[in-house]
């Protein structure tokens, strides 16, 4: 399958729908990204919510427009907590996205993960290695960072997809996003990106926010994909490291489109 180059107009439907509905988020995410995830949501215009509680997390998940469950720092009280979020989320026919860091090598967080599957996320995104280590295809990479290429992957997101009944995006070099039949490609980024921590995690968090949007999914998750990409190029261009980079980042997300 050859995958298709999401057009300027696609994303710029998608970019005008997402700020128009400001799509508000429940981001269970790890505690290492939870300040640089809300900013980008709201750099694009969604709202950040950051609830956690086994108690709690339920009765937002309901609320919100979509959930986003990130594995980065599980603990089994957490998992408690997320399954809970992601049942009431499925009986509220709330979206819920799954970002399955470091799957593979690790029991606890891989074990969960399958487990989440059979509660059909509306997306997942994760790097190569994690793609196919959740596909069950490989061990993994190395902790958090892949080992794999995007395009290595695809097999299994094709795969993943159709078992899950999820859009998977494989984020790298260059993106690509499937339904297990479709397939998208997003290009642009740059190496920079990968020397702060979050912007895989934050990307999951806006991915969430995007299965909010009305029409097609596939084209709202590559969209989604294309927005930190742009973003990307453009703070890259402006900086001269990490440490300049992450507010040229989300200044660049703010003025996506000529307009925030």
């Amino acid at each position: 399958m050859q995958p298709d180059l999401l057009d300027r107009v696609q994303i710029a439907h998608a970019l005008q729908q997402f700020r128009r509905r400001s799509p508000l988020v429940h981001c269970m995410t790890n505690d290492v990204v939870q300040t640089f995830t809300a900013n980008v949501l709201l750099a694009l215009g969604a709202s950040p919510a950051m609830v956690i509680d086994s108690e709690e997390a339920p009765q937002f998940s309901a609320i919100a427009d979509a959930l986003l469950i990130n594995v980065g720092t599980l603990t089994r009280e957490r998992a408690t907590a997320m399954r809970s979020a992601v049942e009431s989320a499925n009986a509220a026919h709330k979206p819920w996205t799954l970002d399955p860091v470091a799957v593979g090598a690790l029991t606890l967080r891989t074990e969960f993960c399958q487990q989440l599957l059979a509660l059909r996320p509306a997306a997942i995104r994760g790097n190569a290695s994690e793609i196919l280590a959740l596909a069950g295809m490989s061990a993994g990479g190395r902790g958090v960072d892949t080992t794999d290429t995007a395009s290595a992957a695809l097999p299994a997101a094709q795969a993943l997809a159709r078992q899950s009944g999820a859009i998977v995006a494989v984020s790298g070099e260059v993106d690509y996003i499937t339904d297990g039949s479709r397939m998208l490609m997003v290009t642009g980024g740059d190496v920079l990106m990968t020397r702060v921590v979050g912007t895989g995690c934050a990307l999951s968090a806006v991915v969430a926010a995007s299965c909010a949007l009305p029409g097609d999914k596939l084209e709202n998750v590559a969209a989604a994909c294309a927005f930190m990409a742009q973003a990307g190029s453009l703070a890259c261009a402006k900086s001269t490291g990490p440490g300049s980079f992450v507010p040229a980042f989300l200044d660049a997300l703010y003025a996506l489109g000529g307009k925030a």
